[in-house]
């Protein structure tokens, strides 16, 4: 019995919150976009015409009927190192959020939770790293490192967890002085069962929001750090691609502009998903939007 309720509780949230994002527009135009982007990815090897890597016969050739974005200087088809580099955008994208929302999470529900000496300690870090320069921090560590696709991805998450981390933070605070929370301490409840069990999940929400939009930040990160030159030179991203194609703007404009189109929609698609989850989740925007 008590199942089916927790089951029928559960159904009655998941549509109240769809109900809720469905009506944002712009909500629902950044998912139709992700739905579009992740179905490229998946579909990339089936539907592009040509090997990303296949140096064809035609260099620098103009958009057409056999090149539908043309070529670039080595005469690789630009529409299928599109339909690749998605795989490689939201790869990165995806696993730096996750990394940097797990310990954003974990570090800012210690610090607000306990409290004290352990949250003085951990603010400190915390506001050192937000004055850091991440960028160039994460220029150093590829240059020094190497720029494998894996190190960029830990490289990324490993320094744009602060963010989370103060939004968890500031959850924790609030939430460990509520009634469920000292009834748990009261009945001898351990402090990490509290946090895993009660802290955590009630006030994930903001960062769950945040962390979607640092998607689009890790993708335009990357694509900074390709442009640069700094990107792994064994894979095809857009970013590469927009690197590759710079020598030839004034020639063949098609080489980075489709590249620089893809980052930008991808982009925008996640800022708005994100700002869609930020009014529904954040109970102040959720009750000015009521």
């Amino acid at each position: 019995m008590d199942e089916n309720a927790a089951r029928a509780r559960f159904t009655r949230s998941l549509k109240e919150f769809w109900m809720a994002y469905s009506s944002q527009k712009q909500a629902v135009a950044g998912l139709l976009i992700l739905l579009l982007v992740v179905a490229v990815a998946f579909l990339a090897p089936y539907i592009s015409p040509y090997d990303p890597n296949y140096l064809g016969d035609t260099l620098m050739e103009a958009p057409g009927r056999q090149h539908l974005l043309g070529t670039d200087g080595m005469g690789r088809d630009v529409f299928s190192m599109i339909l690749h580099g998605t795989r490689v955008s939201l790869l990165v994208g995806v696993i730096s959020a996750l990394l940097s929302g797990m310990i954003g999470t974990l570090v800012g529900g210690i610090s607000g939770f306990f409290g004290g000496t352990v949250d003085a300690v951990i603010s400190e870090i915390i506001d050192i790293f937000l004055m850091l320069p991440t960028f160039f921090l994460i220029l150093i560590i590829v240059a020094m490192f190497g720029s494998s696709m894996l190190n960029v991805m830990i490289v990324i998450g490993l320094t744009s967890w602060p963010g989370n981390a103060r939004l968890m933070r500031a959850q924790a605070l609030s939430l460990r002085e509520r009634t469920f929370v000292i009834g748990a301490k009261v009945i001898g409840e351990s402090r990490g069962s509290i946090l895993f069990r009660y802290i955590i999940p009630n006030g994930i929400f903001p960062v769950i929001a945040n962390t979607t939009m640092q998607v689009a930040s890790a993708i335009l990160t990357e694509a900074g750090l390709s442009f640069l030159g700094l990107g792994d030179p064994n894979v095809v991203s857009w970013g590469r691609l927009i690197y590759d194609g710079r020598a030839y703007l004034t020639s063949a404009w098609w080489i980075s502009t489709f590249a620089g189109m893809a980052i930008v929609v991808t982009v925008m698609g996640f800022y708005l998903i994100g700002d869609g989850l930020n009014r529904v989740l954040n109970p102040k925007l959720r009750d000015e939007r009521q």
